[in-house]
């Protein structure tokens, strides 16, 4: 057990006679640690003298990178949990790990614990608590309103990150637009500054920008059929970095409500962007097999044109 920072315990408004303990995980990546927060605090009813809490905390010395990339994790776990509560643990603080700090940072979530064992399921029909059910609430629940536009857009409010590949996620009002400048093509620059400039490599990425984007995605053409029918696109909440080994089954304990056991995800990369950018990355990492595209599709149709729904998705 290792004393916890007293930022953390001031971010978390605990209060003073609390007793709180740090236990590392021994998880973690090539730059975060994990650890577990375990607090026992007096009770504020007359059933019990304490109450226990459990949080989960990651933090890193990576300076500005992990500044954003904890920003951006912790805006979106946030946008995710408030489309479909109990999906993912919602992000409860993060920042500098000491005062007047540029280099070490932290981040705070609910803990979700994951020994009800069990790989994500591929989607009963009988429960909503299933990973096809709660991704397609996510899929089908409108991003929120732009307030310096009054409309939905697409993009995110700050940057997140795939990896360690840096998103700045610029608004536009066009999927095609952000999804060749915000997604290709920032890839392409960050491979090129990372590796050196291809010219092969940008030639084809450049033709699929500028050429297959906006046939297959065009404003005019992505949600609608071959009568000129439909809605268009409507942004929605997109996790980002979906997959098999970020879902699992699990329960997020000590928030205050009662989720139960059900399919979760977490480490999310989130934008608001249309649904079908998740099913590429799903079906490019792999790990979800036909039953569950066929349940998710149940509440999340197809977008027209249906028949160019496999030349979308790879």
């Amino acid at each position: 057990m290792s004393p916890v920072p007293e930022t953390i315990l001031r971010a978390l408004s605990l209060p003073h006679n609390s007793e709180a303990r740090l236990s590392t995980s021994g998880l973690g990546s090539g730059f975060t640690s994990t650890a577990t927060l375990r607090a026992t605090i007096p009770s504020k009813t007359q059933d019990a003298e304490h109450e226990e809490r459990k949080y989960f905390i990651k933090t890193s010395s990576d300076g500005q990178a992990a500044e954003e990339m904890f920003r951006g994790e912790y805006e979106s776990l946030n946008a995710i949990a408030t489309s479909v509560p109990g999906f993912c643990p919602r992000a409860l603080a993060w920042g500098p790990l000491e005062e007047g700090s540029k280099k070490k940072f932290f981040l705070v979530t609910e803990y979700l614990d994951l020994s009800a064992g069990g790989r994500a399921s591929n989607g009963d029909e009988s429960s909503t608590t299933t990973l096809a059910h709660r991704l397609g609430k996510l899929h089908t629940t409108p991003a929120p309103i732009d307030v310096q536009t009054g409309r939905r857009r697409f993009g995110f409010p700050v940057p997140t990150f795939c990896g360690d590949t840096k998103q700045p996620n610029v608004f536009r009002d066009s999927w095609a637009t952000f999804y060749a400048e915000e997604r290709l093509l920032t890839i392409l620059a960050t491979s090129e500054h990372r590796n050196g400039s291809d010219a092969g490599l940008r030639e084809l990425v450049e033709k699929t920008a500028y050429g297959v984007v906006p046939r297959l995605l065009g404003d005019d053409h992505l949600g609608y059929n071959s009568d000129g029918e439909g809605e268009g696109i409507v942004p929605v909440v997109i996790h980002g970095d979906l997959w098999s080994g970020n879902a699992d089954r699990g329960m997020i304990v000590g928030s205050g409500r009662e989720d139960g056991v059900g399919d979760v995800v977490y480490d999310p990369s989130a934008c608001y962007g249309h649904s079908e950018f998740e099913l590429g990355i799903m079906h490019m990492f792999g790990g979800f097999g036909s039953r569950f595209f066929d349940r998710y599709h149940r509440v999340v149709p197809r977008t027209e044109p249906v028949g160019e729904y496999e030349d979308r998705r790879v």
